[in-house]
């Protein structure tokens, strides 16, 4: 994954109107929340098997760092944002600088959300490359 931030936040834009489906992979068939974000970072094939509600953050962030990411402090565009929308589920985001790309269940569709964030940030991912660059 040697994709630049402007590159990532293209990628996820692209994806804007697709069909929101949980554990969706592709946007011929739709995506959710890891799909877009593992489309959008080229992230390869990524599991499928977790649970809509009460998920792991550690298992979360073991997926993330094995897809070449690192946990970082502070946000730029083209990171990848994890979300607690409930206490019992975790969700991922784009972040384009300007507001965050994201599969969304309520509207069953692939939106960009304005900045503030309605949900707290529960880590900033980067691209490894990019993160010995910042």
């Amino acid at each position: 994954m040697h994709l630049r931030p402007e590159e990532i936040v293209a990628r996820a834009r692209a994806l804007i109107g697709t069909r929101f489906r949980p554990q969706g992979r592709t946007a011929a068939d739709g995506l959710d929340c890891v799909g877009l974000a593992a489309l959008a970072i080229d992230a390869g094939p990524v599991p499928g098997d977790y649970a809509l509600r009460g998920g792991s953050a550690r298992r979360l962030a073991e997926a993330l760092q094995a897809a070449g990411l690192a946990a970082v402090c502070t946000m730029t565009a083209g990171d990848v944002l994890a979300f607690a929308p409930r206490a019992d589920q975790l969700h991922l985001g784009i972040f384009t600088g300007a507001g965050l790309v994201h599969g969304d269940a309520g509207v069953r569709r692939v939106v960009e959300r304005p900045l503030p964030f309605p949900w707290p940030v529960l880590g900033i991912w980067r691209s490894e490359s990019w993160r010995r660059l910042s």
